[in-house]
């Protein structure tokens, strides 16, 4: 929260004669992102680092998502307290789902769950190359039915996830894993809930662009 402040308040806003809003970014972003996937890297790959990662990886993530934050607000006064609350609604209702075996994790639902995962990564990766060369998917990123039904549906993969990281959390606590693991898996949650916070402003963001 400390870091988000510091984020929210490093992006300068102006507003023009006719009310529009002029944003200026901060220089450190792109940087600090890097920063943030680095440490990400190193946590999913050394996960015994944990407890020293994962409180670093959330003090970056607090600087970016700040900052990216105040953009929004900027532009869609509201958005963000929506955002954060729908964030916490689905939490909540997936916990609850998971807690009372509405929905079951087996195998197969990880597999369903890792292969969206991987596509909708792979699409946003696509994006961020076909941007460097100037050019769009089309529609996904567009306030039009199609770019509105694609965030819907990367906003259930992403909530899907949180399923995934409930059964991490359980299966360790049953299977007496290390002290570390704690640290791990709330690195896995706060990474699914980062993503599912930046695919709600996406949504409502365009919701709010008709």
């Amino acid at each position: 929260m400390a870091t988000g402040w510091f984020g929210w308040q490093s992006v300068k806003v102006e507003r023009t004669e006719f009310g529009n809003a002029v944003t200026s970014m901060p220089g450190w972003l792109l940087p600090v992102l890097l920063v943030g996937f680095g440490v990400a890297m190193v946590t999913i790959f050394k996960p015994k680092l944990s407890p020293y990662t994962a409180p670093l990886y959330a003090a970056v993530e607090g600087l970016v998502l700040g900052a990216i934050s105040h953009l929004y607000e900027s532009r869609y006064e509201g958005i963000v307290l929506q955002a954060v609350m729908l964030t916490g609604g689905v939490f909540v209702i997936m916990l609850g789902l998971y807690s009372k075996r509405i929905i079951k994790v087996d195998d197969r639902l990880r597999r369903g769950i890792f292969a969206a995962t991987g596509a909708v990564m792979v699409v946003y990766l696509i994006s961020m190359v076909m941007r460097l060369f100037g050019a769009e998917i089309p529609f996904i990123h567009e306030a039009s039915p199609i770019g509105i039904l694609f965030s819907l549906v990367v906003v259930g993969i992403a909530s899907a996830n949180l399923l995934l990281d409930f059964d991490l959390i359980e299966k360790g606590i049953e299977n007496g894993a290390p002290k570390w693991m704690e640290w791990y898996a709330a690195f896995g949650l706060l990474v699914t809930l980062v993503w599912l916070y930046l695919e709600l402003l996406r949504l409502l963001s365009k919701l709010r662009s008709r």
